[in-house]
């Protein structure tokens, strides 16, 4: 069995749930933010990069 190096590197997808609401908060590896209600929608938007990210403080 092989184990990855440590200097790998790891793509990182972030979704929470804001407590109180129907609405989840996802942060893509790229920095970019998205909210949906939908968590078939929020995980199609994450696989989807980059169409549709823009991270955070990127206006062009």
């Amino acid at each position: 069995m092989t184990t990855p190096s440590s200097s790998a590197t790891r793509e990182i997808y972030r979704i929470d749930w804001l407590p109180g609401t129907d609405v989840l908060h996802g942060t893509c590896h790229c920095g970019a933010e998205h909210t949906a209600q939908d968590p078939v929608g929020m995980w199609e938007w994450m696989l989807g990069h980059p169409e549709g990210h823009q991270p955070q403080g990127n206006t062009s």
